[in-house]
């Protein structure tokens, strides 16, 4: 698994959620994690969830801390699974830095009643693929949301702890693949 953060503000609208991204964009091969601050505005085409295009719903804030994650592993049941870690993650150490508490509701996070993230996983023929979306500044949200910014947490250090956590959480499952015998 490598990691990545891009310096330069980044605008996400839903083109960097394909196979062979990080590779293309950054010449990462393999297993990745790259994260970016920039603007959010996917509509249309560029919705990867279907109920969400179905609505007409647009994502949209004037800053996020974007996640794109690629396993070359196609399965989408265990993209969810990754995504719901990956979430999770990031909702431990938002409360190890003190940021309050958060809930999680499937694959996104809520401090109180406002939407801290928005969060997709999906497949290519190739690899599967998520998009985690952290607010820094929600302005243009849709529904009422908290960012990064008004909790007193830095998106850069935050970005490179949570890819960190993502990289060692990966880690450590290959390891204890390695690690067990099967049973008859």
């Amino acid at each position: 698994m490598v990691t990545h953060f891009v310096e330069q503000a980044t605008k996400y609208d839903g083109q960097q959620l394909k196979s062979h991204w990080a590779y293309r964009t950054f010449g990462l091969e393999g297993d990745s994690i790259v994260a970016f601050i920039g603007e959010c505005e996917v509509a249309g085409e560029a919705l990867v969830d279907l109920e969400d295009a179905r609505a007409g719903e647009k994502i949209l804030a004037r800053s996020m801390l974007h996640f794109i994650v690629e396993h070359f592993d196609p399965e989408l049941e265990r993209a969810i699974l990754r995504q719901r870690l990956l979430v999770a993650l990031v909702a431990e150490a938002l409360r190890e830095r003190g940021a309050g508490e958060f809930i999680r509701r499937g694959d996104d996070l809520y401090h109180g009643d406002r939407k801290l993230t928005v969060s997709v996983a999906t497949i290519s023929p190739v690899s599967a693929l998520i998009h985690l979306g952290i607010n820094v500044d929600p302005e243009g949200a849709t529904v009422p949301a908290v960012g990064l910014r008004e909790l007193g947490v830095d998106a850069t250090s935050f970005a490179k702890e949570v890819m960190r956590n993502y990289q060692t959480e990966m880690a450590s499952v290959q390891r204890a693949r390695t690690k067990v015998r099967p049973v008859p």
